[in-house]
This record gives structure tokens, C-alpha cells and sequence, in this order.
């Protein structure tokens, strides 16, 4: 069935009086109600000149009404006329002249932005080291931020990349894995601070830390660098064993050194006063001798004598009258009977003048040249 046949529906261009609804008359009916709220007469031309005018109303209202904006407390809104700078605007509901004559940029300056970057790079003794950071940084200018730099957050990386590079650039891989590891981060933030603000009068951007992730080698040398650090940690347990072994050797040879030093010269001083002594004992005898040259000289030959037999451990006795000499072992027989021969001979023990006696009465001779003896 037709949507226009009977018995089924209503025609919808129709209403409840199935009288069918002209579009011109419900244009007409509109703007003959606007122009009534103008003041305009009812007339037909009269009726659609208002209407224009209202609508161009409305359109002007609806986009004066797009020049508000609101701006929160951390941000701050920078208001460009026609694409030029016209003023910054503080937190608030605001409002500008609606586009294209006026646009605004709302810039977040107290939030922290951060982005990654890392790369791999050369050392200043042509080494490779790999580095990872983590560059956090804030929009402080706003119309520095809007209006210096095409793109900052790119401007920012670039940047970062060369700031970094002038670091690795002139430090040693030894010393970057190991003693300056913590001055990347400071020496970076400090070089990449300087160059945002050669650019012109800045870039608004203001970079409030930097994090060192990683420093160390390349993965495809890992393992050679393993190697490396192993001969290293043992370069320098060999030189603590050979420091400890020195801290312990030379002290004791010092030691050794000076306890000779001393004893040399202990001995220089003890020859050098027996050597005076010796010296002052001749002239003491000189003098003697040039007093009584005879008597001085039996008398050194004597102490000569006695001297020489003090020392001996044998003893010999002449038999006046025979050729043959007595030979007695005093010393091994004063060794079994557990007696000490005394020094220079002159003091005898009992047992030496009992065995003396004892050959005595053996033999006849020794008892004639006592005799003789007694009776000189």
C-alpha cells in the first residue's frame, strides 16, 4: 500500500485538519514573530528584513560568545591579535575577541614535562659508550615558549643531544663508567641550560633535572669488556698484594739496615778507643822504658811469657839433669777428675798438686831437681 492511500496512515505533510503544511508559511510565520519582537509591521518584505537582521544578531552573539576562555591557576594565556603577541592573561574567565581577530594559547607552566633519550656515542678516546636519560623540564615563559621557538619540546631533544655529546665528547670511557658516572647529569643539565638561552632571548623552557638510567658499554662488546674488567680487578688485587708485601718487608729491612748502621758504628767507636787506649798505654811505656830501657824489657818479655802459657791447656815440665822431657796430660786428666784448669796457670787445685806429688815420688829426678832447687 502507498504511504499516501487511505486506511493505513496519515499523510505527514498534512495536519490533524488535513490541511497539507507550507514550508514558505512557516518561514514567513517566523519571521513575522521576530519582526514583531523588533517592532517591524507584519508586511511580508518588511517581515523577512528583520528576520536577516536577527539572525546576523544572533550570529554575532554566538561568536562574541566564543571569545571566553577560562585559565586555570597553573597556566597562564597568551593572546595573539591577527598572529602577533597582545598580552598574557592571568588565571580566570576571560575573554577575547573572537577568531580569527584574537587566539589564545593556554600554557601549563608549572607542570613537569619529561621525555626519554638515549643513544650511543663516542668517548674522547674513541671509545663506544651507550647512555640513557631522562630529561625533565617546565614551560617557566609562556611567551617565550608561544612565540621563540617553532618547536620547543624538539628544539629541547636536539639540544639535549648535543649537550650531551660535548659531555661524552671530552671524558674518557674509564672515567665515564667509573669516577665522573655522577657529573654526566650535572655537566649536561649545566651545558643545555646555556645553549636554550643562546637562543635569542631563550626558549621558555627550563630543564629542572636530568636522571642518568644507564652508562655502560655497548651490548656487542659486553663481553670483551667483561674480560677487561676482570684483568683490571685483578691489576689491582696484584698491586694490593704487592703493596701489602712491601708495607710488610721494608720496615723490617729498614729495621735490619739501621740495627747494622748501629753496630758499625758501635764498632767503629770501640776500636777507635781501643785504638787511643793502645796509643796511650805505648806512651806510658816509652816513658818507662826511657827511664829503665833493661828492666822495661824483661819485664815485657816476661808478661809476654806468662801470657802465652796462661793460654796453653798443656803442661810441660824440664827434668833438670836429663834429656827427656815429661810430657803429662794435666788437661785430660783434670777433664775426668771434673776439675777447671784457672787462667794464667798460677792457682792449682788439690787434685792437680796431689798428682804432681804422686809423679813426684815415681820419679827420683823430679825430687833431685827440687833439691837443688831449694838449696839456690
Amino acid at each position: 500500500m502507498a504511504w499516501n492511500e487511505d486506511g493505513n496512515g496519515q499523510d505527514p505533510w498534512k495536519r490533524d485538519g488535513d490541511e497539507p503544511n507550507d514550508l514558505d508559511k512557516i518561514v514567513q510565520d517566523w519571521q513575522r514573530r521576530f519582526g514583531s519582537i523588533l517592532g517591524g509591521g507584519s508586511g511580508g518584505g518588511g517581515g523577512g528584513g528583520a528576520g536577516s537582521i536577527v539572525l546576523i544578531v544572533m550570529l554575532l552573539i554566538a561568536w562574541g560568545l566564543t571569545g571566553f576562555y577560562r585559565v586555570d591557576e597553573a597556566e597562564r594565556g597568551v593572546v595573539q591579535r591577527f598572529g602577533a603577541y597582545s598580552e598574557t592573561t592571568m588565571p580566570g574567565l576571560r575573554w577575547h575577541l573572537p577568531f580569527p581577530v584574537e587566539t589564545v594559547d593556554i600554557v601549563n607552566i608549572q607542570e613537569v614535562g619529561d621525555y626519554n633519550f638515549s643513544t650511543e656515542m663516542l668517548t674522547a678516546d674513541e671509545q663506544y659508550v651507550f647512555i640513557d636519560i631522562v630529561v625533565q623540564y617546565r614551560r617557566s615563559d609562556p611567551v617565550l615558549y608561544s612565540f621563540e621557538v617553532e618547536d620547543p619540546e624538539i628544539t629541547l631533544q636536539d639540544v639535549t643531544e648535543s649537550a650531551l655529546r660535548g659531555v661524552v665528547g671530552t671524558s674518557s670511557l674509564e672515567l665515564l663508567i667509573g669516577e665522573r658516572r655522577e657529573e654526566i647529569p650535572e655537566r649536561t643539565m649545566d651545558e643545555l641550560q646555556d645553549t636554550l638561552a643562546n637562543y635569542g632571548q631563550g626558549t621558555g623552557l627550563t630543564v629542572t633535572s636530568i636522571n642518568l638510567n644507564v652508562v655502560d658499554y655497548p651490548k656487542s662488546v659486553q663481553e670483551a669488556v667483561d674480560d677487561t674488567q676482570k684483568a683490571r680487578n685483578d691489576r689491582d688485587r696484584y698491586r694490593l698484594e704487592a703493596t701489602t708485601y712491601a708495607n710488610d718487608i721494608i720496615p723490617r729491612a729498614r729495621g735490619a739496615a739501621q740495627r747494622v748502621l748501629q753496630d758499625a758504628e758501635a764498632y767503629r767507636d770501640r776500636v777507635i778507643a781501643d785504638a787511643e787506649g793502645e796509643a796511650a798505654r805505648f806512651e806510658l811505656l816509652l816513658a818507662e822504658y826511657q827511664k829503665a830501657p833493661r828492666v822495661t824489657r824483661d819485664r815485657l818479655y816476661i808478661e809476654a811469657i806468662e801470657e802465652v802459657y796462661g793460654r796453653s791447656s798443656k803442661i810441660i815440665l824440664d827434668s833438670e839433669g836429663s834429656g827427656n822431657l815429661l810430657y803429662l796430660p794435666i788437661e785430660q786428666l783434670l777433664k775426668n777428675a771434673g776439675v777447671t784448669t784457672l787462667e794464667g796457670g798460677s792457682n792449682r787445685s788439690a787434685d792437680t798438686r796431689q798428682l804432681e806429688a804422686a809423679d813426684d815420688q815415681q820419679d827420683p829426678r823430679t825430687e833431685a831437681s827440687r833439691e837443688r832447687s831449694t838449696r839456690q
